[in-house]
């Protein structure tokens, strides 16, 4: 097994730092703007930024176009309305991360996958983490939202599930696809669902636009090519694990710049929940590595 560089654990660590920062970047964009506005933003700066790479595709455009809908547009929508009705994101990022467990039981349920009992275990882990989180009271006082994330981690991994349907495609492709289709969509919801539009346009500041450009350059199109990047370059499973860390990094921030208070059921919450996506996201990659 290829053992990571110092250089490039550095670099796979700082593109932690970058996503864990994204949560602070979100909160301030949607303090400032309607929150699925503010999505949309992000996104034409993306699409705008991923143009080229974008390339029409024969083979299972259903499941491509699914795939992006649900990952894309709608698990976005869903996040950043669940943020902006949120006091604590240090809770959303650990929420967030069930997304993986969530994939791993549509992937049993509509692929026919086969789960042992190392990752039955990190997804009960996980979900019991979550239900520990809720006790906080801070956390009783956001369920709506928190409970929008959940919904937006259940939606993403819909889409992950769809696009092992689609033949190999490149990553900067993918995320083509991604970021035009959800154009649509998300136009099509903040002019149903939101109003002030035009006004937060107006009155935005160096730090809303800011929120946008970092989200959609730092976060999405520096931190995921890089990402792709290092995975192409060594084994998963010595690049994957390392990922926990990002939601690590949200709760540093959360605490230090957005003023989140921590306590035992968080902590106790977080690292359940944490350590589950780790089993499960271990596992995954190994048996992966074994097949290949």
């Amino acid at each position: 097994m290829t053992t990571v560089s110092r250089r490039d654990l550095l670099l796979l660590v700082g593109i932690c730092a970058i996503w864990g920062f994204n949560l602070v970047a979100i909160k301030a964009g949607v303090e400032r703007m309607p929150p699925v506005f503010f999505s949309l933003l992000r996104f034409i700066v993306l699409a705008i930024a991923v143009a080229p790479f974008l390339r029409p595709r024969r083979g299972a455009v259903g499941w491509l176009l699914l795939a992006s809908v649900c990952s894309g547009g709608l698990q976005f929508a869903l996040m950043f309305i669940g943020i902006s009705m949120s006091d604590s994101m240090s809770s959303v990022a650990i929420v967030g991360q069930l997304g993986v467990p969530f994939t791993t039981i549509l992937s049993i349920l509509l692929l026919g996958e086969t789960v042992r009992w190392r990752r039955w275990s990190g997804i009960l882990l996980s979900f019991a983490g979550v239900m520990v989180l809720g006790f906080n009271p801070i956390v009783l006082q956001s369920l709506g939202g928190l409970g929008l994330v959940v919904l937006a981690a259940l939606v993403g991994a819909i889409g992950l599930v769809a696009i092992k349907r689609v033949p190999a495609i490149r990553p900067l492709e993918l995320q083509a696809w991604f970021t035009w289709t959800s154009l649509p969509v998300l136009l099509a919801l903040t002019w149903i669902l939101e109003d002030g539009q035009l006004e937060s346009m107006r009155t935005l500041d160096l730090t809303g636009i800011g929120a946008v450009l970092f989200t959609a350059l730092a976060s999405s199109l520096v931190g995921h090519t890089t990402f792709f990047w290092l995975v192409q370059r060594y084994p998963v499973t010595s690049v994957a694990p390392v990922t926990v860390l990002a939601p690590l990094f949200s709760v540093v921030f959360s605490v230090l710049l957005l003023g989140d208070v921590i306590d035992w059921r968080i902590l106790a919450g977080g690292a359940m929940t944490l350590a589950g996506v780790a089993i499960i996201s271990m596992r995954e990659r190994e048996l992966r590595d074994t097949a290949t």
